[in-house]
């Protein structure tokens, strides 16, 4: 085939392909649009959270429903144009010109790598400050309190110390601090309230209105004072984690919070499937091209379009079940991480390779 043919090829398919993914993209987003703001309506009217702020939250919630939905996008509009163009017989047309399966995947790949690097800037740039931002709105329309697993706030173990924060407010602020601080043998040494505590920089709070006990074989003493810098590995950052699904923070804030956990001897399992499972999705959308490359080379007498589209959404709703599966069964199961974040790509990956070897032997 001839350079130019197949140049001529990769163009219009690479166009084909960008329209109809955005156009699913667009759609599938208007649709989560819609249930978030039916959720958002439940709490619309406590304190100074309005209609505006539930738009302001719902909009800024879309770059995650982005990130989430892309490789599924890709799948879906990658599987209706080459099903639409075998259906009108354009594919065919393309093949008794010379154009070859490794050469349709190699222009695929050509095409999935653009969408892999969206994919991998949306993931890493836009939804995390998107996120932030986010719960920042709510934070402040709402009472300032973060919810956490805990009535009692947000737990964290910091250098031989236990850590209890009631409520984070969005300029950083953290208010109703407790410090838990044990010695080597697990004794407990002295327990630290403080009103509020503001972060100072270089790893430094300057915590206000403390009262200090400190326990002793000879009895507890009580001192007051009025501030006093409190050293810790805990950053605003590093907080507001906490509050954060692992899926919407950028690859480098999970390699940080792991770091902190490992350095306080705590489980880091689950974040570290969340951390492999960002390097993985990208790739993710190179392997949804490939398994949407078969539908292409079967006759419409093997499913008409709708059929192929529907099967497309099938696939696309099984992968996202996969991930979720696969990262429970590790975090229960304490598999690698990176074994649980590659399995559903990995498996995919093989379907399209079998799915396309049983179209060409036929």
């Amino acid at each position: 085939m001839a350079l130019n043919g197949v140049a001529t090829i990769r163009r219009y398919l690479a166009r084909e392909i960008y329209k109809a993914t955005a156009f699913v993209l667009v759609a599938f987003l208007v649709l989560f649009a819609f249930f978030d703001l039916i959720g958002e309506l439940r709490d619309v009217g406590r304190a100074g959270y309005q209609l505006a702020e539930a738009f302001a939250f719902v909009a800024l919630s879309l770059p995650g429903h982005v990130y989430e939905l892309f490789p599924i996008a890709v799948l879906i509009g990658t599987l209706y144009v080459l099903a639409h163009l075998a259906s009108n017989s354009e594919f065919t047309v393309m093949r008794t010109s010379g154009l070859s399966p490794a050469q349709a995947g190699i222009t695929l790949a050509r095409t999935g790598l653009v969408f892999s690097l969206l994919i991998l800037l949306t993931g890493e740039l836009v939804t995390p400050v998107a996120e932030r931002m986010a719960q920042r709105l709510r934070l402040m329309s709402m009472g300032s309190v973060v919810g956490t697993e805990f009535r009692t706030g947000i737990w964290v173990r910091s250098e031989g110390s236990y850590v209890n924060v009631a409520r984070v407010t969005p300029d950083g602020a953290v208010h109703g601090v407790r410090l838990y601080q044990f010695d080597d043998d697990k004794r407990l040494l002295s327990i630290s309230d403080a009103k509020e505590g503001r972060y100072t920089g270089k790893g430094v709070w300057m915590l206000s209105g403390i009262v200090e006990t400190h326990f002793s074989p000879q009895g507890a003493t009580v001192d007051h004072k009025a501030e006093m810098p409190w050293k810790s590995v805990l950053t605003p950052d590093v907080i507001t984690v906490l509050t954060v699904d692992p899926q919407k923070m950028s690859a480098w804030d999970l390699f940080d919070y792991t770091q902190h956990l490992s350095a306080n001897k705590q489980n880091v399992v689950r974040y570290e499937i969340a951390l492999w499972q960002k390097l993985a999705y990208p790739v993710a959308a190179l392997v949804m091209m490939a398994l949407a490359l078969p539908f292409g080379y079967l006759h419409v007498r093997h499913g008409g379009l709708g059929v192929k589209v529907f099967s497309g959404i099938m696939l696309g709703v099984m992968f996202d079940g996969l991930n979720t599966l696969f990262s429970n069964l590790g975090i229960l199961q304490n598999w690698p991480p990176a074994v649980s974040a590659w399995i559903p790509s990995t498996l995919f990956l093989l379907t399209a390779i079998v799915m396309m070897w049983w179209v060409e032997r036929r």
